[in-house]
């Protein structure tokens, strides 16, 4: 039966349905609104298990954007989906500089992805940044090494590339990093996917 639900309350709706679908599922509170909205974005109950959090990851990202941190994506899609309103609020600007004509040149004259050319790029930003990862794995390597050398500390870094070249091991090196982090365990991921958990964390603020 279809129900005859009011548009602003079908997001309520859908959560309800969410953890009613969850069962006796336990979610780890910190962790729980993070996961429920990347299973309202995409419909999939896998990123139960698929979504693994450093130690106070979803804790250290909100106190980051708190503090007027910046967000850095490697799609438009990602930047577009990401709540700039509240962001803005709180100082803070999504940044993603994969479009630029400067930063396609640069990958072209190097022969390198421009996703790598994004980070170099982002890591010069004056202001600490949460990355939000949701379509290059080329961008998780780069940050990889930056972090490595000395040249990057982000707030947090979201890992959540969807794919099969390089995707998985990406993000076991993102994992196996001393950086915050949330990441997409496996194939799984997307743009939306990292826009929502941006989300996720902004909401909690401005609830």
């Amino acid at each position: 039966m279809i129900e005859n639900i009011k548009p602003m309350d079908i997001e309520k709706r859908s959560f309800a349905i969410i953890t009613e679908l969850l069962g006796d599922t336990k979610l780890d509170p910190e962790n729980e609104l993070v996961i429920k909205r990347v299973i309202h974005t995409s419909a999939d109950f896998d990123y139960v298990q698929n979504l693994v959090f450093s130690d106070h990851a979803v804790s250290k990202g909100i106190e980051a954007l708190k503090s007027g941190c910046d967000i850095v994506t490697d799609t438009q899609m990602a930047r577009s989906g990401i709540n700039k309103t509240i962001l803005g609020k709180l100082g803070g600007e999504v940044h993603c500089f994969m479009s630029d004509p400067d930063v396609a040149a640069e990958a072209k004259e190097r022969g390198i992805t421009r996703a790598i050319v994004s980070m170099e790029r982002a890591a010069k930003l004056p202001k600490p940044c949460i990355f939000a990862i949701g379509n290059a794995p080329t961008a998780l390597i780069s940050l990889h090494e930056q972090i490595l050398a000395g040249k990057l500390n982000p707030a947090l870094i979201i890992g959540v590339p969807v794919g099969f070249v390089n995707v998985v091991e990406s993000k076991e090196l993102i994992i196996g990093s001393d950086v915050p982090y949330i990441v997409a365990r496996g194939r799984k991921g997307g743009s939306n996917v990292a826009a929502a958990i941006c989300n996720a964390m902004l909401y909690q603020i401005m609830r």
